[in-house]
């Protein structure tokens, strides 16, 4: 009897190491956070074919708001998706001089057509005002939103999904919420807001749109595996993120250059799970995160299917080892 417990521990302890030894593994080789896909260190402009810097985020900003949209084989969405976005910011621009805007889409190593359209958007309205990230092969969702961030020029950074599931206009809920919020700060005495060359960029703030509201609506409503994969991963982010945010991974969050230049220095996620991460960094950097309803309407062709499950849990146990360890350091800028 003994003999069998025994070797029955043994078993145990080979399947533990097996089992987690990947995790390690990959924890490891993630240890560096400026170690990830090299960014392309220009701009291609289509009109003049003169090769325009690529911007960093430690740089000042030079636009009011930047739009960062992850995509990967969505030439059939895209089109749609910019057409509204454009629209909206030039009408927007029109009415507001001082509303400078700017769309990086970052293709994912796109095998459709994804490319050429992006590039006709920049040949349409400059690449002063829609620029184009190639990361040259599939990385994940987290690394591509995570390489437009660090190369953008905004104020404000938002975000948004490449399917226009929510719509454009709704930014406007996340920039109030952020204003407001920093406005408030500055009324209790606030060293940082008081000074008088603030600007909202220095204040580090994140707005997460939330689609929390819609979950009254009747299961007929939506898909069924959404509701499925949601059920599913609730735990899983109630003991990474807490109770506090309802909705950690609804694709529309603004942040300030402030807070982006913090979180993105140290993202490490590359899937869609990323969200956790940058959650988990706000309470590490205690960055306020405001949670705001916004419109969303569920889009075909979604890539959120059954597997992305078990890639979620691949993620967050790769990231729960790394911080949980030490292994990853979190630093306060990129460099």
């Amino acid at each position: 009897m003994e003999l069998l417990l025994t070797i029955a521990e043994h078993l145990a302890a080979q399947l533990l190491m097996i089992t987690f030894f990947p995790v390690i593994f990959e924890s490891y080789k993630r240890r560096h956070s400026y170690e990830h896909v090299d960014a392309p260190v220009i701009y291609e402009d289509l009109n003049s074919l003169k090769q325009i810097p690529c911007p960093h985020i430690n740089d000042p900003a030079e636009k009011y708001i930047s739009l960062i949209i992850p995509a990967f084989n969505e030439e059939r969405r895209l089109p749609a998706a910019l057409d509204e976005t454009m629209n909206y910011l030039q009408r927007r621009a029109a009415k507001d001089r001082s509303f400078t805007y700017e769309v990086v889409i970052v293709d994912d190593g796109s095998q459709d057509a994804t490319k050429s359209v992006a590039f006709g958007f920049v040949k349409k309205y400059t690449v002063d005002n829609v620029r184009v990230i190639l990361l040259g092969r599939n990385h994940g969702k987290g690394e591509a939103i995570r390489k437009g961030m660090l190369h953008s020029r905004g104020e404000l950074l938002l975000m948004v999904d490449a399917d226009g599931a929510t719509k454009v206009n709704d930014l406007e809920k996340l920039e109030y919420q952020i204003h407001a919020f920093a406005k408030k700060e500055i009324n209790l005495g606030n060293a940082t807001a008081t000074d008088s060359n603030f600007r909202i960029s220095d204040f580090p703030v994140a707005a997460f749109g939330s689609r929390a509201h819609l979950e009254e609506k009747p299961l007929e409503t939506r898909k069924w595996y959404r509701y499925f994969l949601k059920k599913s991963f609730d735990p899983v982010v109630f003991l990474v993120a807490g109770p506090e945010i309802r909705d950690t991974q609804c694709g529309f969050k603004m942040f300030t250059r402030a807070a982006a230049r913090k979180l993105f220095a140290n993202i490490r996620l590359k899937g869609w799970c990323f969200d956790l991460e940058v959650v988990f960094l706000c309470k590490h950097f205690n960055i306020p995160v405001l949670e705001i309803s916004v419109d969303w309407s569920e889009m075909p062709g979604s890539k959120v299917n059954l597997l992305s499950i078990p890639q979620a849990m691949w993620e967050v146990a790769i990231m729960v080892f790394g911080y949980g360890t030490g292994m990853w350091e979190i630093r306060s800028e990129y460099s």
